[in-house]
C-alpha cells in the first residue's frame, strides 16, 4: 500500500468515526468535520509532533480547532493517535463524557475551550509567541483550524495583525473554505482568493489549495518549515465531503444523521479498515531551565499618609514579583503610561507584550500563554475589558491562569468622562465562577494583593484607581483573598459602612464628620469583593446598635459590590442599603462626580442620619 492510499484510508476512517459518533450522540456537526478531514489526516500522518503522555511539554506542536463545532473530528484524530480509546468516541456529548459538544478543558489534549467563533487564531498566536520565547532551539508550531464563517469576526484580523507584527512564523492558520455556514452561504462562498487577499494584507504568507487534494496538501505543508512569516493555508473544500447526499448541500449544518441515513453514508464510504492508526512524531528534546514555584513576597516601601494612586503601584510591584518568577508576562493595550505597565516594560522588555488597541485579541493571546504554564497579567482601562467579555468568559472555560488589572474605575476618574469610566467591571468578572475580584484602596494593599493574585491559579481581577489616595496601612498589615480590614470600630457604633476602593476614603471622611456630633459608625474596607468577607460583616452587624450595613462603591449600583454583600447575607437578619452609581455620569472633578453619584462622604453621612431618624422606613425607600 503506498503512502497516498494509506492516508486516504485513514481519512476514510476519520469520516466514519465522525459520522458514527454524532449519530450516537443524536446531535453535532458532521458535515463541518468532513470538509476538514483530508488536511487533518495529513497533519497527523506526517507533520504533527506531539508527546501524548505529556500534553503540556513546551516542545509539542499545538492544534487549536477554532471551528470548535468540528470537535468530533478533533477527538477522532487523537483517538486514532492512541490518546483515548476509539470506543470512547461513542460517548460524545453525553453528560459524563469528557468529549463535549465543543472542545473544553475536560479533554486532555485541548489547549483551550473553543466554539465561540473567531478566538482560535488569537489563542494560537499566544501559543506561538510563548513557544518562540521559550528557547531558540524550540521549533514547535501552532496550527489553527479556522472555518470560513468565523472569518467575518474582526478578532481574526486583530490576531493576524499581532502575528505578523511579531513575526510568528511558527503560526499556521488553516482556513477551511467550505462555502456553507449555519443558515446560508458565507460572505464570499468559494471565492478563496478573497480570503487570500485579506491574509496577505495582514502580513501572512499564503497558499491556496484544493483541500481534498493530497498532493496540494503535502506541498502546502512544505511551506511550514520555510516561511519567514505566519502562514495561511487557504483551502477550498466541500462541506460534507465523502457522502454524496451531504456534499455541498445546504440545510445539514448541525444535524446528525439518523440511523438509516448513517447506513447509507457508510455504504458510500465502502469498506473501512478500523485498525488504522496515526503514529505521531515525537517532539524535539532539549534541556532548559525548569519552571519552579517561587515565593511571591512583595517588599513594601510606602508610608502612611503618602498620596499614591493604586494604578501607580501595578508595574513596580510586578517588577518585584518577576525578579523571582520568570513565568510572569505583562500584556497591555497601548495604555501602559496610564496603567503604569511601562514600569515593568523598562525592566523586563522581553516579557512585556504590547497588544495595542485590540482587547479581544489580547485576552485570547493570554489564554495561549497560560496553556504554556506562563502567568500573564493583562492591563487596560476597566471599561475596555467589557469589549472582551466573551473572550474573558472563554478564558475561564479554558481554566486559564490570567490576572486582569483594570485601571480608571468609576466616576472618580474625573474629566475624561463617561466613556472612560469602568462601572460594569465588577459585574462582568463577578459573574464568572471561581473568579476572584479585588479592589484595594491604597498602595500597600495594592502591592500585597497583587502578590496574592500571582500566587493564585485561575482568573483574578483587580480594580485600580486613577486618583491619588492616602496610604492607610502599615507595611506589616496582612491581606488575603476573602478577607477585609475593619478601620474604625467601637462599642458605641450605630451601624456599619462597608466600602471598597475610593469609597473607603469617603467612608473615613464620613466617620470623622459624624464623630464630631458624637455619632459613631463602623468602617470596613472590603478589598475582597468576591469572595466577600461574610464573617466579618455579619459580626459587625451583630455588634452595632442597628443590624444595618451601608455598602458604598464607585460602580453601577446593580451587579456590583453591594449585590455580593446582599447575596452573602441573604440568609441573615442583616439589612443592606446600597450606595452606588445609578445613572450615567459626566465630565467633572473627582469630588463633583462622587457627590453627583451619591457615593461621597456627604452622601454616606446623609444616609446614616436617615437611618438614625427612621431605620425601618428608609430601608424600604
Amino acid at each position: 500500500m503506498n503512502d497516498t492510499t494509506n492516508l486516504e484510508k485513514k481519512a476514510c476512517l476519520l469520516r466514519k468515526l465522525c459520522l458514527t459518533s454524532t449519530t450516537a450522540a443524536g446531535s453535532g456537526h458532521p458535515t463541518s468535520c468532513l470538509s476538514s478531514v483530508d488536511i487533518m489526516a495529513a497533519l497527523f500522518e506526517s507533520q504533527f509532533r506531539y508527546d501524548l503522555a505529556n500534553p503540556l511539554t513546551i516542545t509539542n506542536d499545538r492544534l487549536i480547532f477554532s471551528k470548535g463545532h468540528a470537535s468530533p473530528l478533533f477527538y477522532a484524530m487523537y483517538a486514532m493517535a492512541g490518546g483515548i480509546p476509539i470506543d470512547e468516541l461513542i460517548t460524545l456529548r453525553k453528560f459524563d463524557s469528557r468529549l463535549e459538544g465543543h472542545p473544553t478543558h475536560a479533554f486532555p489534549f485541548s489547549d483551550a475551550s473553543t466554539g465561540s467563533l473567531g478566538q482560535g487564531l488569537s489563542i494560537g498566536a499566544g501559543l506561538a509567541y510563548g513557544i518562540k520565547q521559550s528557547d531558540p532551539k524550540n521549533d514547535a508550531k501552532a496550527y489553527v483550524l479556522l472555518g470560513d464563517g468565523e472569518l467575518a469576526e474582526g478578532q481574526n484580523w486583530e490576531a493576524a495583525n499581532f502575528a505578523s507584527y511579531y513575526k510568528l512564523n511558527n503560526l499556521i492558520a488553516i482556513a477551511d473554505i467550505n462555502r456553507l455556514a449555519q443558515s446560508q452561504e458565507t460572505m464570499f462562498g468559494h471565492k478563496v482568493y478573497e480570503y487570500e487577499q485579506r491574509f496577505r494584507a495582514f502580513g501572512f504568507e499564503t497558499v491556496v489549495i484544493d483541500g481534498h487534494n493530497g498532493a496540494e496538501i503535502k506541498e502546502a505543508f512544505i511551506r511550514v518549515s520555510t516561511t519567514p512569516k505566519p502562514l495561511a493555508i487557504i483551502m477550498k473544500t466541500i462541506k460534507g465531503k465523502g457522502v454524496s447526499f451531504l456534499e455541498n448541500e445546504d440545510g445539514w449544518h448541525g444535524k446528525a444523521l439518523k440511523p438509516d441515513e448513517l447506513k447509507k453514508a457508510l455504504d458510500e464510504l465502502g469498506e473501512v479498515d478500523d485498525s488504522l492508526r496515526f503514529e505521531l512524531r515525537k517532539p524535539i528534546r532539549f534541556t532548559s531551565d525548569p519552571i519552579e514555584e517561587v515565593s511571591k513576597v512583595v517588599h513594601v516601601d510606602y508610608k502612611k499618609g503618602d498620596e499614591v494612586a493604586t494604578r501607580e503601584v501595578y508595574g513596580k510591584t510586578l517588577v518585584q514579583l518577576s525578579q523571582l518568577d520568570k513565568t510572569i508576562y505583562l500584556l497591555d493595550g497601548d495604555v501602559k503610561n496610564s496603567t503604569y505597565a511601562e514600569d515593568f516594560m523598562k525592566v523586563y522588555p522581553e516579557r512585556f507584550i504590547e497588544c495595542f488597541i485590540a482587547e479581544q485579541n489580547m485576552v485570547s493571546v493570554a489564554v495561549g500563554l497560560s496553556r504554556l504554564q506562563l502567568t500573564p497579567f493583562i492591563s487596560t482601562f476597566a471599561a475596555f475589558f467589557t469589549r472582551a467579555a466573551d473572550q474573558i468568559r472563554m478564558a475561564a472555560l479554558s481554566h486559564a491562569n490570567i490576572k486582569f488589572v483594570g485601571s480608571h474605575v468609576g466616576v472618580s476618574i474625573g474629566e475624561d468622562g463617561t466613556s472612560q469610566m469602568g462601572l460594569e467591571d465588577i459585574s462582568l468578572f463577578g459573574t464568572i465562577p471561581e473568579c476572584v475580584v479585588l479592589q484595594p484602596c491604597d498602595a500597600v494593599s495594592t502591592e500585597k494583593l497583587l502578590g496574592e493574585m500571582a500566587k493564585r491559579k485561575g482568573i483574578s481581577y483587580m480594580r485600580t484607581i486613577r486618583a491619588k489616595t492616602a496610604v492607610l496601612y502599615d507595611k506589616n498589615e496582612d491581606f488575603s483573598i476573602g478577607a477585609s480590614c475593619t478601620l474604625r470600630s467601637s462599642d458605641k457604633d450605630e451601624l456599619t459602612v462597608a466600602a471598597t476602593g475610593i469609597t473607603v476614603h469617603e467612608a473615613l471622611r464620613a466617620y470623622e464628620e459624624l464623630a464630631k456630633k458624637n455619632i459613631f459608625i463602623r468602617v470596613v474596607d472590603c478589598y475582597s469583593i468576591k469572595p466577600v468577607d461574610k464573617e466579618t460583616l455579619l459580626r459587625c452587624a451583630k455588634e452595632t446598635r442597628l443590624p444595618i450595613i451601608i455598602t458604598a462603591e464607585d460602580h453601577f449600583e446593580h451587579g456590583g459590590f453591594g449585590d455580593f454583600v446582599l447575596s452573602a447575607l441573604s440568609d441573615t437578619d442583616v439589612s443592606i442599603k446600597k450606595l452606588g452609581v445609578n445613572r450615567f455620569s459626566h465630565s467633572g472633578t473627582k469630588n463633583q462626580l462622587l457627590a453627583d453619584a451619591g457615593i461621597d462622604s456627604g452622601a454616606i453621612v446623609t444616609q446614616v442620619r436617615k437611618f438614625l431618624e427612621n431605620p425601618i422606613s428608609d430601608l424600604h425607600s
